[in-house]
């Protein structure tokens, strides 16, 4: 007859048992602003986006033009990024999408603020889909750039707070040693997050000036 071993638990040191509960992590308040911020900067822009094409979609159907308020010339045209192909990369408007995601974004930044707490998994969940986002965010402004040959100026709002979103989660990740970092880097993430986003900004915006100058105003 086999015998079945019961492991005492109450004979376990205090450290074991830690050890044998996943650590789970919350973010500061600040954090938890960013999230809620740039995801409703970027709900902001998806929802405005939907309606404008939506209403795109209803002017071709009873034979009138509408134009996007964002239109401001040939080059700043959100009717046209609108209705290139691009806009519906997945077979639905890209906006949609937004709709969803950054409205997870805000819910996180919620309940951070409401002080939960997530395991590794989960952060690192939320950081690769933050790294979906500005991947594809980054291939539409390419898109935008060089290819369709205009600008829109929700979607560029939905750029910026995705690539920040980005790199304040992952600088989170890499602190809090969900993601693995050499000490100098976790030591420069805690104190120079901000240069990560704004540089990267900075880069896209020194594009869009060498790609059109002063056009942009014209």
């Amino acid at each position: 007859m086999s015998k079945t071993t019961v492991k005492d638990v109450s004979a376990e040191s205090e450290p074991e048992r830690a050890a044998a509960v996943p650590r789970t992590v919350g973010g500061s308040r600040a954090f938890a602003l960013l999230l809620v911020i740039t995801g409703a900067a970027g709900l902001l822009a998806a929802w405005i986006i939907t309606i404008d094409k939506q209403k795109i979609l209803e002017g071709k159907l009873s034979g009138k033009t509408f134009t996007p308020s964002c239109s401001l010339n040939p080059i700043v045209s959100c009717g046209s990024v609108m209705e290139s192909k691009q806009a519906a990369v997945f077979g639905f408007p890209n906006p949609l999408l937004g709709l969803v995601c950054y409205g997870i974004v805000i819910c996180v930044g919620m309940s951070l603020l409401a002080r939960a707490t997530f395991p590794r998994w989960y952060w690192l969940t939320f950081n690769f889909g933050t790294l979906f986002g500005v991947c594809f965010v980054t291939w539409l402004m390419f898109q935008s750039l060089y290819r369709i040959n205009a600008l829109c100026l929700w979607c560029s709002l939905a750029w910026a707070a995705t690539i920040v979103m980005f790199w304040y989660v992952t600088s989170f990740n890499v602190r809090n040693d969900f993601l693995p970092a050499p000490r100098p880097v976790k030591n420069f993430l805690a104190e120079f997050t901000w240069v990560l986003p704004v540089t990267h900004c900075g880069v896209i915006v020194m594009l869009i000036l060498t790609r059109w100058g002063s056009s942009l105003w014209a």
